[in-house]
């Protein structure tokens, strides 16, 4: 069994008023392919020396984001992750990804 924990940040209110509201994210809208201002380049910090293909610049719904960061994994034919609206990419693959980014409408810009 797996222990949630609450992030919220709330821990206790002696307020006897206090009423607790969650934030509520607004939806956000996925931008067409050709209004996407996608970056692509290369990163090494905090990596090791290991080179990455980063992917930043993403606006839109984090299920999409994940789909495009999914896809991307299995044309390199690598591992990599989505986290905080980027694409991470193992490997130098920018030559490729700016290609396959191109070919599916996008117009990425290299960094």
């Amino acid at each position: 069994m797996s222990k949630k924990k609450n992030t919220s940040g709330i821990v206790y209110s002696t307020d006897p008023n206090f009423s607790f509201e969650r934030e509520h994210r607004e939806s956000a809208v996925t931008l067409p392919p050709a209004e996407q201002p996608l970056k692509v380049k290369l990163d090494t910090k905090k990596r090791a020396g290991k080179v990455v293909t980063l992917i930043d610049g993403f606006i839109g719904k984090d299920e999409d984001l994940e789909k495009l960061g999914k896809e991307l994994k299995t044309k390199c034919g690598t591992g990599g992750s989505v986290k905080d609206g980027q694409v991470l990419i193992q490997g130098d693959y920018k030559d490729k990804i700016v290609k396959w980014l191109q070919d599916w409408g996008y117009k990425p810009a290299l960094k």
